[in-house]
């Protein structure tokens, strides 16, 4: 069988969680970069609805980042990244939602506004929705994330799961978008944040990532 071909764009937290938690596992894919909505018709025979990341490997097409870390858990299931005890694996899974949902649908107003709308499509952003985001709607969830943060750095099983992988992903837009999650006001969740950063799955991928915007930014002044 063919590695896997992921469609997907960078910056997208969605991507970047199924990147990092693939080679985690050492395993190779292809990378085709799509926007969101992309109308390409094999994309759009992966994902219907348009959304990324989605996989294709070999008879199988996939779209959802959680649908796709628990194929490859499967299909190569060591290092396992999905604890099989089953509070672990409750908990691995609840950090897994809470990032798709909770921490990141609040980042995105961040996120969508300071990066997406001033630096990849050139219009700018609603500064007054992203201020108030980051002044009023973040600070209670990172309060309650930085009661979470262990000194191990693994939120659980005391070893690398999906719920780092996931967490740790959303928690790399807020970086791109803000300064709020500061070593002053957040130094448990900061101290996670950037271990889990500088391991070689995310580095590589946060480096290129950063690239592009400094680009972008320094295009735009």
């Amino acid at each position: 069988m063919d590695k896997p071909l992921l469609y997907g764009a960078i910056l997208s937290p969605f991507v970047r969680k199924v990147m990092v938690f693939a080679r985690e596992k050492n395993i190779e894919f292809e990378l085709k970069s799509v926007m969101l909505g992309d109308p390409d018709p094999a994309f759009r025979a992966v994902s219907p609805f348009g959304k990324m990341p989605a996989l294709q490997h070999g008879e199988l097409k996939l779209p959802d980042s959680s649908a796709i870390v628990q194929y490859l858990e499967a299909l190569h299931p060591d290092p396992a990244l999905i604890p099989a005890d089953p509070a672990e694996r409750g908990m691995t899974i609840w950090y897994d939602e809470f990032a798709d949902t909770i921490l990141f649908e609040c980042i995105r107003k961040l996120f969508f506004n300071r990066v997406v709308r001033p630096l990849v499509q050139g219009q700018a952003g609603d500064e007054a929705l992203a201020a108030h985001t980051e002044a009023e709607e973040l600070p209670p969830i990172l309060d309650w994330l930085e009661t979470q943060s262990p000194e191990s750095h693994y939120l659980v099983a005391d070893r690398l799961t999906l719920a780092d992988i996931a967490v740790a992903s959303a928690l790399a837009n807020l970086n791109h978008a803000s300064q709020i999650l500061s070593a002053d006001r957040y130094p448990r969740t900061a101290a996670y944040a950037a271990a889990l950063h500088a391991r070689p799955s995310f580095a590589g991928i946060l480096a290129a990532e950063t690239r592009f915007l400094d680009k972008r930014r320094a295009a735009a002044t």
